[in-house]
């Protein structure tokens, strides 16, 4: 009887556990907005759904989970979300700025949503450019309020290849949202 020597898949042990971080992030923020009887929103560009895929995992997340927008393009930002074609050309889709736009159009776009988070990045392995290196992602936070919508705009540089980067992006946009909505986060573990 042969027997083949069981071989690691690269990256398997980070994702499974990104993937547990995620889940326990989006079950805890799932609790608050409903507990506040909100809703959310979020708007991807470099994960590509992840985030929305994340918080959707969760069950009942229809109580507290609008919509979410996959806007890859330079034009899917614009014709959905109304981020400037200016801003696109001045700052470029991987922007604080571009971040801030898109965050703010899912909550112009989307009435019921409170909160919204939106992500924009170079993922990898290609698309770097001088001052943008490939892991860096833009996130845009926005709450609406009664004086109207805040946000802000934080960038990270993630190490690792494109999955990790995208699952990296959507644990620290998970955290990200829970600290725009008041909940302590413990930024070593989920």
């Amino acid at each position: 009887m042969s027997t083949t020597p069981h071989k690691s898949v690269p990256g398997l042990a980070p994702a499974s556990l990104s993937h547990a971080q995620a889940l326990g992030l989006a079950e805890r923020l799932g609790a608050v907005l409903q507990r506040h009887g909100w809703m959310m929103g979020t708007a991807e560009s470099c994960t590509g759904g992840l985030l929305a895929g994340a918080i959707t995992s969760v069950a009942g997340s229809s109580e507290w989970f609008e919509r979410g927008f996959v806007t890859y393009s330079n034009a899917a930002k614009v014709a959905e979300i109304g981020v400037s074609g200016d801003t696109l050309d001045r700052y470029g889709a991987v922007s604080e700025a571009v971040a801030l736009e898109m965050a703010n159009g899912v909550l112009l776009a989307t009435p019921q949503a409170h909160i919204a988070v939106s992500t924009t990045g170079i993922a990898g392995p290609g698309g770097a450019t001088p001052g943008k290196p490939v892991g860096m992602v833009c996130f845009g936070f926005a709450m609406r309020g009664a004086d109207g919508i805040t946000s802000r705009a934080l960038t990270e540089v993630f190490p690792g290849d494109r999955t990790q980067v995208r699952q990296a992006s959507v644990v620290y946009a998970l955290r990200g949202l829970l600290e725009l909505i008041g909940e302590p986060v413990n930024r070593s573990r989920a």
